[in-house]
C-alpha cells in the first residue's frame, strides 16, 4: 500500500487523501458497535467504536487480512459534536486496535441507524497484498 500526497498538500491528520495497493479486495460491511450477540457493550461513541473495530478486525481475520491491509474506511456517525468531543479517546481505541498507518478516510453525520441504540456504523476495504 502507498499513501498519496499531492505535491504541496498538507499531511491529513491520522489519515490519507488517497491510497493505492495492488491484490485481493475485501469488503467489510458496515459494523455498529455491538459485539456478536447483538448486544451494545455501552451507549457512547467510544465504546460502540471500539467494539466495531474489533468486529473488523475479526472479519478481516477470517479473508486472512490484517489491520495494516485496510486502504479504506467510512465513519458514520449519529452526532459530528459527540464524534469531535470525544476525538482524543477515539483516537486512542482506533490506536490501539486498527494501529497509526494512513488509510483513506471519510467521516459522516447520518440522521439515524437500522440499529436501535447505535451511535456510530464503520465500514472498511482492505487489499491483501501480492494475492
Amino acid at each position: 500500500m502507498k499513501t498519496l500526497l499531492p505535491k504541496g498538500w498538507t499531511l491529513a491528520k491520522g489519515y490519507a487523501h488517497g491510497v493505492v495497493a495492488r491484490g485481493e479486495m475485501v469488503f467489510v460491511a458496515g459494523q455498529v458497535g455491538w459485539d456478536e450477540n447483538c448486544k451494545f457493550p455501552g451507549d457512547d461513541i467510544v465504546t460502540q467504536a471500539e467494539q466495531a473495530l474489533k468486529n473488523i478486525v475479526a472479519i478481516l481475520a477470517e479473508a486472512g487480512a490484517k489491520p495494516e491491509h485496510i486502504v479504506r474506511m467510512t465513519w458514520y456517525l449519529g452526532s459530528k459534536e459527540e464524534y469531535w468531543a470525544k476525538q482524543k479517546e477515539l483516537g486512542d481505541v482506533f490506536r490501539r486496535i486498527i494501529g497509526s498507518y494512513g488509510a483513506a478516510m471519510t467521516a459522516v453525520q447520518v440522521a439515524g441507524f437500522v440499529e436501535e441504540g447505535a451511535r456510530v456504523e464503520i465500514e472498511a476495504t482492505a487489499v491483501l497484498p501480492g494475492a
